[in-house]
Formats: structure tokens, C-alpha cells, sequence
């Protein structure tokens, strides 16, 4: 992060004696903490209101735009009609475009990445505005210009996207100039909040590090913009003398009695105060902010899938679901008869799987064996293991026998993407020897998966094998996507079914 200049007025380490740890550092005494009952914490941000509405709306009202000039290139006036095409598309968007990224820091990929969502999202809302144009019997607009208007609109988003970044830096400039904030704790956290201030808009002028160690031990990193004091006292004296208004408290939570002081001290200012908890410390799986009633948690290790996301995606595996038995039922029979004629047994093969949370459910397979093992010891499939049959190793080379697994989705014990199901007994080793290795249950298995499209498919004959599965399936938790799941059930058709390592 850039040093800020000396005209910001800046505090420096020449502003203030660094403290040697004095016995003013000591936990200060402080009255009793105040009861939690009946209180309630209300959730936001501390962006500019302005900012908030450039989010919202700009890529909805893009749409607006562009329908209007459609109409004007085409010769047409703006008509009533319009105008009711116009507000549809501009609600039907606020509820179904993601806002803009006002970042400071776009990325060279920010294009490419963008892409995909805002097409999808548009598309999503051009066929909302199709249905209901069928049912309202609306044909008030000349075709080829909703045509053109569908095609353009998605360009126009993305070329505001590029350019909502100077955009939002040049509104915000006022309400930044008027912020000034210190951070106390010049350690991790606050290093890396000061970086994501700085990427931020309208996050102010930041005036400098308060740390009660002294300079010796300080990140190099922090010592250009840092203070040090000897008290509590003096930090909050530091905050009225610099017109401070902001806050971060990054300190350990370990310091707990050092925090009340701090707040206690800072209510003789004027400042806006923030605590900024170390989560960071712990192994964090889809972590997030929830509120209980207006009693504020943050989650540790929880599921992605939850409200409207596990309703999409469980809408998508009905639809696609659906959609795989009626093209490929013949598929289906073939294979079954296939299976039935070239060796004794039955065609479908049932296992005990761990499912969602842990619960045991029967996953169904095409046999490609001469057993149907499902006992406390089941043996992994291997290069040319006997147990194999002919039709059987064709089947496990070109995944056909995960087919049946479309019943275990309609049922709602499976998805078409997700961490993959191991047997029971696999379960039970495998847990005692990989920390976490249970957490790839807290959403359905899957017929497919992250660790499957990128290679780790078929016999885990070691610990590491295993870990390297399970390191993508927890990837898979802590980055899930509607879009993912697409991207992963594109990549199985192209790389899982050209592998050689599933026997």
C-alpha cells in the first residue's frame, strides 16, 4: 500500500513517542460487560448512499437506455408502450442482475469473468419479459427491435462494468476526502484491512497505524504510517487532535479487557468505532455474516447452499434430470440388457453412500462388476482388476455407469454436481486419517465434481490422493456458483469422458 503523502497531515513515528511497553500497557479494570438481552444489531456497510444506488441501478437503467435507442435508431417515438416495457425490464433486473463491482482493483480479467454472469443474468430477464409479453398478448414493439435490444443489451452492460470503477472513484470524492480513519493494530488483519480500504471507494484518508509495541516489533510493511503510544489516553487524544473519524479496532480477541479500555477512552470522541474480529485465524468454510433475531454471528463452517441458491439449484436438477431420462431412456435399456446378458447378476448395483450431512443413502450404478460389494471393507477398483467385466470396464472408461445416479437426483439424495459419494467403509477410514474430510457433506453429492473435472477421478490407492480430492471438494464449498456448476457439468462432458483413469 502507497504511503500516504505529508499534506494529508499523516501521523508519523516522529508525531508520537513509540511506547517500550511501559506498565501503562496493562490491562485496564472496567466495569461489567452490559447484558445482551432484549438488544439487536442491525447489518450495512459503510459505503457512500450514492455508491449504493450506482450498484443497483446502473446496469437496470442500461437496459432502460438501450431499449430507448433502439427505438430512436429505428425511427420510432418512446410510446406509452414503451415506457411499460421499460419499467417491466427495469424491476425484473434490479431483482435478477448482480450489482457492480466498484472495486478499486478490477483485475486484467474483469471482462472475461463478468461475461458469463451478465449474459446468463440477462438472459434470465429477457425470457421473463418474453413469457410475459406472450401472456399479456403484447405485440405493441416492432419485433426486430426487442431483437436487437435483446443482443446489444449484454454489450452496453459489459462496457459499463469497465467502466463503473472511475465512475464510482469520481462520486465518491467528496465523501472520501471527508472520512480520516486510523487502524489500532498494526499486525495481519490490519494490514489487510488498511489494503482493502484502499481498494474500496469513499474509505477516506487514512492517517496511519496506533500500535501498542514498539517499532522493533512491527511488520516492516506498517512502520512508514505508524504511531505508537504509551496509553490508552493518548490513542483517543490522537483521534480528537487529527479530526479522526473512524476507527478500526484490529486487535486480537485475546485482549479483550485492552478493547473495553480502548472503547471507553474513545467515547470523548466524536469518532465512528469498528471492530474488526480476527476470523481469519480459523479454517474458513463459506464464511459469512448471519443475523439470529438481531443477534449478529458469523459463520465458520457452513453450507453454500441455503434460500434461493438451494432452490435453483434443486429447480435445475429436477429440469436437467428430467430432461436426461426422456433423451437417453433407450441409453438406459441398452445398457441394463447389455449388462444382464454378458454376466450373472442384476444390472443395477446398489451401495451405502454418506449423502447431505452425513446421512447414509442408497446411491445406484450400473454393475461393471462380478460383486456387488457394500460391506464394512470395500476394495477401490484398480488397473486390470479381475473383478472387472468386459462391458463393465467400457462402462467406468466413459462414465455410463453413473447414469442411474439421475434417480438418486430426482429422489433429492443427489445433485448433478457436488463432492462424489464414497462408499461407507471408505467414509470411516478416511475421516480419522484427512482433518475436515466430513465437511464435503454439507452439501448433496454429486454425479459429477470439482475434483472430478480436474483430474482426481478414479482409485485414491494413497492418503495424498485423497487429500487432493478432498482439497478441491472444499474448494468447490468455499467458491460454489450457480455458473461453477454449469462451467463443471461443461468440463466432465470434455475431460472426465476422455480420461483413462477410472478401471
Amino acid at each position: 500500500m502507497s504511503e500516504v503523502p505529508a499534506t494529508t497531515g499523516s501521523l508519523s513515528t516522529t508525531d508520537i513517542p513509540l511506547s517500550h511497553g511501559g506498565p501503562e500497557a496493562a490491562p485496564l479494570s472496567s466495569p461489567s460487560a452490559p447484558s445482551a438481552q432484549h438488544k439487536a444489531v442491525r447489518f450495512g456497510n459503510l459505503e457512500p448512499v450514492v455508491l449504493t444506488v450506482v450498484k443497483q441501478s446502473t446496469l437496470p437503467i442500461t437496459a432502460v437506455i438501450t431499449l430507448a435507442l433502439c427505438l430512436l435508431v429505428d425511427g420510432r417515438s418512446l410510446s406509452l408502450q414503451f415506457w411499460a416495457l421499460a419499467l417491466v425490464a427495469f424491476l425484473a433486473s434490479s431483482q435478477i442482475l448482480s450489482p457492480l463491482d466498484i472495486r478499486q482493483a478490477p483485475g486484467p480479467g474483469r471482462s472475461r469473468r463478468a461475461a458469463p454472469r451478465i449474459l446468463l443474468e440477462w438472459s434470465c430477464v429477457a425470457a421473463i419479459l418474453f413469457f410475459l409479453g406472450i401472456e399479456f398478448n403484447a405485440h405493441a414493439l416492432p419485433r426486430d427491435v426487442l431483437v436487437a435490444w435483446y443482443a446489444i443489451t449484454p454489450i452496453a452492460m459489459l462496457i459499463v462494468d469497465r467502466l463503473s470503477v472511475p465512475l464510482a472513484k469520481r462520486l465518491a470524492a467528496d465523501q472520501s476526502a471527508a472520512e480520516r480513519y486510523v487502524i489500532i493494530g498494526a499486525n495481519d488483519v490490519g494490514l489487510e484491512l488498511a489494503r482493502r480500504i484502499d481498494q474500496s471507494q469513499g474509505g477516506g484518508t487514512f492517517f496511519g497505524f496506533l500500535d501498542y509495541r514498539d517499532a522493533a516489533r512491527l511488520p516492516i510493511s506498517s512502520q512508514k504510517q505508524l504511531s505508537a503510544s504509551r496509553s490508552t489516553d493518548e490513542f483517543a487524544d490522537i483521534v480528537r487532535r487529527n479530526s479522526i473519524t473512524r476507527v478500526y479496532l484490529a486487535l486480537p480477541l485475546s485482549t479483550a479487557p485492552r478493547i473495553e479500555a480502548l472503547l471507553k477512552a474513545l467515547r470523548d470522541t466524536t469518532a465512528s468505532i469498528y471492530f474488526v474480529p480476527n476470523v481469519f485465524a480459523f479454517d474458513l468454510v463459506q464464511p459469512r455474516c448471519i443475523e439470529i433475531n438481531g443477534m449478529p454471528a458469523f459463520s465458520i463452517c457452513d453450507s453454500p447452499i441455503q434460500g434461493m441458491s438451494a432452490f435453483w439449484k434443486r429447480a435445475f436438477d429436477l429440469a436437467f434430470a428430467s430432461m436426461v431420462l426422456l433423451l437417453f431412456w433407450p441409453v438406459f435399456a441398452a445398457i441394463a440388457a447389455a449388462i444382464k446378458l454378458s454376466s450373472p447378476g442384476p444390472a443395477i448395483f446398489k451401495q451405502r453412500r454418506y449423502g447431505l450431512n452425513g446421512e447414509q443413502i442408497l446411491v445406484y450404478k450400473f454393475r461393471t462388476m462380478t460383486v456387488c460389494e457394500d460391506g464394512p471393507i470395500v476394495a477401490q477398483a484398480s488397473r486390470e482388476d479381475r473383478r472387472v467385466t468386459s462391458i463393465g470396464a467400457l462402462l467406468r472408461r466413459t462414465s455410463l455407469d453413473e447414469l442411474p445416479q439421475v434417480f438418486n437426483v430426482l429422489e433429492g439424495k443427489m445433485s448433478f454436481v457436488g463432492p462424489r459419494p464414497h462408499a461407507v467403509a471408505h467414509n470411516e477410514e478416511y475421516r480419522k486419517l484427512i482433518c475436515g474430510y466430513m465437511i464435503r457433506h454439507k452439501v448433496r453429492p454429486g454425479i459429477t465434481g470439482w475434483a472430478q473435472v480436474n483430474g482426481l477421478r478414479g482409485e485414491t490407492a494413497t492418503v495424498e490422493k485423497m487429500q487432493q480430492r478432498i482439497k478441491y471438494d472444499l474448494e468447490y464449498l468455499n467458491n460454489w456458483s450457480f455458473n461453477m456448476d454449469l462451467k463443471i457439468i461443461a468440463l466432465t462432458a470434455l475431460r472426465v469422458l476422455g480420461q483413462r483413469n477410472a478401471y
